[in-house]
């Protein structure tokens, strides 16, 4: 029996044969699993919470499989006082092995069954169903072929599939992302996201395997100042149960393994030939048929994942190092450099200066995780300490790229204490800022600054670094501090004639600009910005440029740069950036009106940011998802993960709006505007002017300088709710400029909605009637259901008589979506085919029953299938 607890839900399967008992129609589940994967704890699951059902239970033990008829005799216990007319069963009873044909013996347990169910239904529990004895599994088998008229379930567990032929067979899946989180929660409370991120990577989806690592964690561990475990715990109980299954494997196939953990990306034929003459690929069948392992042509694959570092740990180190040499040897003759070199180091004694070197050169042009690798066992066998800090440097920076922070973030600890190049300890210490930028921006602004002055010198490219980040960090904080200074001084020393660093230089000092008021000049500087960024390949210089667009008012422009961060990010394997100019390409799409496309960039984000070991970026983006929500009136969703905040205040203000509350969204909004960033204050500014009917001037200077029709609308619609006299002329002028921008429909509507509320007031009825109409109109296209109301309500007051407004029609992903649940695919299986994560299709699917008014999968299906 295994006991791992896990966040399963119960499989529909299963409910559906216990809903089947219910009805008295019977039937029979067996759940197959491997070690730790869950398979006890769903059947208590299945059994909990049934009310009027007759339990019973026996699990299989490998101590009585010899012993015929001994799972039997422990299963009908209960019911011995019903056994004392069958002499079948009195035997079993009794614990003698029935002297009976097996299909009589099938049939009294039948009947008995039959008897027992007079009180209510019957579930049969039967765990570890393969190491049941032969007798007693073959009469379960038996039986689950005869109860199908009866209101008897039956759900088995089996380790091994083929114990189970002819049964029908469900598949535990690995647990998802929100479950595996949730599921570290309940056994570490304290720890940090990447902490979690990091063990649920380590666990791969495996139950058992991540409530033992949870469970060991010490409080540094959890708070991610110590460096985390890389296998299951010593004394782990798991870790015992996978050894012996080890164990018990033929050497050849131990030998193969071995191998394979020691490069779980070499190719079959790689780990053949390291193995030796002789050896096949019908050695390894042993250990898949244990279900250890998945073999399949491009390599072999551990069950868990976590499996693979005990079959290499357990082993001793000779094995392991003649491990290690075949590999290096078989792979330089193929032609594989930096795979040789990475086994070569991992036997290597230190230090080796030349493989060193030979490792850093390897990395320069490999994936960022081969290039950690390689990157870090250099750190190891360098001589010096400037070396070894240079290494750390580098082997950090490939961390952050392949999404593993919590590798980063000790790396770069040495790295900022050992003696010898006092600017790659602060590059490091630059490096730590900016990973704590979005949780402590004050503190990341002062530290990058100091990093910034100290390189101005002895690292220009260092600085203008550090000044980037920097400038993000006093956006947030909406404090410059000395950012300024720092930047004029970076102007005139860090010039190094290369394209890169001009660029940099442009946004340095054209947001230190801003930051002391001198508009134009700053915006001749950040122009230049997109300029050059038109001619880089860069993914991270072209993520800030994309809000560098955003700054200049140039959202289409913004998001074009951003995605082509996103797809350079993609082809880089950089996994942390695909997340953060995802996030711009959600701001630049929000910005632009293109609200669908925004919620795809978020949505995606959100998925990878979590995958990247970047909780951080993916409450980002959920907090993006509820703004998103928020603008189109929706509380519900925009409320079911509330944002922190300046998001959370703008959401909360969009929603007072809505709500016909102007007083509080002011104050939210006045909050931002004296803190928020330079972004936020720009965006902000015009709902600012709607709840509190003034201010904006700012906003109006710098939507002129823009140049852009969408901003130029938005400046003269505050005009017009400043209460101007000529506030007929301001909202003309604003729909003139909303004529001109292609992506205006929802700032459109908002305008149509506030001139046409201004027309009724103003006792012009059939003139407010058309703006209101059309506004209703573009909002319910939208899918701003409330707004559209609002629209619908002041168009009644306008002595109008309409209708409830109705819904918009779904979108094509969401009857992509629609079309797969209706036919019956579950969340998981939608997200598998259509190359999203469970909790995206979870969104869609809301918004889906919203729009077509149904409450479940079942009036979905009604409604779609027929």
């Amino acid at each position: 029996m295994e006991n791992a607890p896990t966040v399963h839900e119960v499989p529909d399967a299963v409910r559906a044969v216990l809903d089947a008992a219910k009805a008295g129609r019977g039937g029979v589940l067996v759940l197959h699993a491997g070690i730790g994967e869950g398979r006890t704890t769903m059947l208590r699951a299945a059994a909990a919470g049934l009310i009027g059902w007759t339990l019973l239970a026996a699990p299989g033990d490998a101590d009585e499989s010899a012993v015929p008829g001994a799972g039997l005799q422990r299963l009908l216990a209960p019911l011995a006082e019903h056994c004392r007319h069958d002499e079948p069963l009195s035997a079993l009873i009794a614990g003698r092995e029935p002297r009976c044909a097996p299909l009589v013996l099938a049939l009294s347990l039948r009947a008995l069954l039959r008897e027992a169910a007079r009180r209510g239904p019957v579930l049969c529990l039967l765990d570890d169903a393969d190491q049941l004895d032969p007798l007693s599994w073959q009469q379960i088998r038996m039986l689950a072929r005869r109860v199908h008229e009866l209101p008897v379930a039956i759900l088995a567990t089996v380790t091994s599939a083929p114990a189970a032929a002819g049964l029908p067979l469900h598949r535990l899946a690995p647990l998802d992302e929100q479950a595996s989180h949730a599921l570290v929660r309940r056994h570490a409370p304290d720890t940090t996201g990447e902490v979690a991120a990091a063990l649920v990577t380590l666990a791969g989806g495996h139950p058992g395997a991540l409530t033992e690592l949870a469970g060991a964690l010490t409080p540094q561990q959890q708070r991610g100042l110590a460096p985390l475990p890389v296998s299951l715990p010593p004394e782990s109980t798991l870790r015992l149960r996978f050894r012996t299954a080890l164990a018990a494997q033929p050497e050849a196939t131990r030998d193969l393994l071995l191998l394979a953990a020691a490069d779980p990306g070499a190719h079959p034929s790689d780990l053949l030939a390291a193995g030796g003459p002789g050896r096949g690929l019908a050695d390894l069948e042993p250990a898949e048929r244990a279900g250890l392992i998945v073999a399949h042509a491009d390599g072999v694959r551990f069950r868990p994942s976590v499996l693979r570092l005990i079959a290499y740990d357990d082993e001793s180190i000779g094995r392991r190092r003649a491990a290690h040499l075949a590999l290096a040897e078989v792979l330089a003759a193929r032609g594989r450099r930096l795979a040789a070199l990475l086994h070569r180091a991992a036997v290597a004694a230190a230090p080796d200066d030349a493989l060193a070197r030979d490792l850093l050169l390897a990395a320069e042009d490999a994936p960022p995780p081969e290039a950690f690798a390689a990157q870090r066992h250099a750190a190891g066998l360098s001589g010096s300490p400037a070396g070894e800090a240079r290494a750390l440097l580098a082997a950090a920076r490939s961390a952050m790229a392949a999404g593993r922070p919590h590798d980063a973030r000790p790396l770069l600890r040495r790295a900022s204490r050992l003696r010898g190049n006092a600017a790659v300890r602060a590059r490091a210490r630059g490096l730590i800022a900016e990973m704590r930028l979005r949780r402590a921006p004050a503190e990341a602004r002062e530290a990058l600054l100091d990093v910034a002055g100290e390189l101005m010198t002895t690292d220009p490219a260092g600085a203008v670094e550090a000044l980037l980040v920097a400038g993000e960090a006093c956006g947030r904080t909406g404090e410059p501090g000395r950012y300024p200074q720092l930047a004029r001084r970076a102007a005139v020393r860090c010039r190094d004639g290369r394209p890169v660093t001009d660029m940099a230089l442009h946004q340095v000092v054209g947001v230190a600009d801003l930051m002391t008021g001198d508009e134009e000049t700053a915006f001749r500087h950040l122009r230049e910005v997109l300029r050059l960024a038109d001619h880089t390949t860069d993914p991270s210089a072209l993520t800030w440029a994309a809000g560098t667009g955003l700054l200049l008012g140039q959202d289409r422009r913004a998001a074009r740069l951003a995605w082509r961060a996103v797809s350079l990010a993609r082809e880089a394997g950089n996994a942390p950036l695909v997340p953060e100019a995802l996030e711009v390409a959600a701001f630049a799409e929000l910005a632009t009106g293109r609200h669908d496309a925004a919620t795809e960039a978020a949505l995606d984000g959100a998925a990878v940011a979590r995958a990247a070991g970047r909780p951080d970026l993916a409450d980002a983006h959920w907090d993006l998802l509820g703004l998103l929500a928020a603008f189109r009136g929706d509380a519900e969703t925009s409320r079911e993960r509330p944002a922190a905040g300046d998001l959370g205040d703008w959401s909360e203000a969009l929603l007072d709006l809505v709500a016909g509350r102007p007083e509080p969204a002011a104050e939210r909004l006045a909050r931002i505007a004296r803190t928020g960033s330079m972004t936020l204050r720009v965006a902000i500014a015009p709902h600012l002017v709607e709840a509190s009917g003034g201010g904006g001037e700012v906003f109006d200077r710098w939507a002129a300088r823009t140049g852009q029709p969408g901003w130029l609308a938005l400046r003269s619609r505050c005009r017009a709710l400043r209460g101007e006299e000529s506030a007929d002329d301001y909202f003309r002028e604003a729909l003139a400029w909303h004529e001109r921008d292609e992506d205006a429909g929802f700032a459109r509507a908002h305008t149509e909605l506030l001139y046409g509320r201004h027309l009724r007031r103003r006792r012009r009825p059939a003139e407010a009637r058309d703006h209101l109409r059309r506004a209703a109109e573009r909002f319910r296209r939208f899918d701003a259901q409330p707004w559209a109301e609002q629209a619908a309500r002041e168009l009644r007051a306008a002595g109008e008589r309409i209708g409830p407004v109705g819904r918009a029609p779904l979108t094509a992903q969401q009857e992509r979506i629609a079309g797969l649940v209706a036919e019956g695919a579950t969340n998981r299986e939608v997200a598998q085919q259509l190359h999203l994560s469970p909790r995206t299709i979870d969104h869609h699917l809301r918004n889906v029953f919203a729009r077509l008014g149904v409450r479940s999968r079942t009036e979905l299906a009604r409604l779609l299938v027929g």
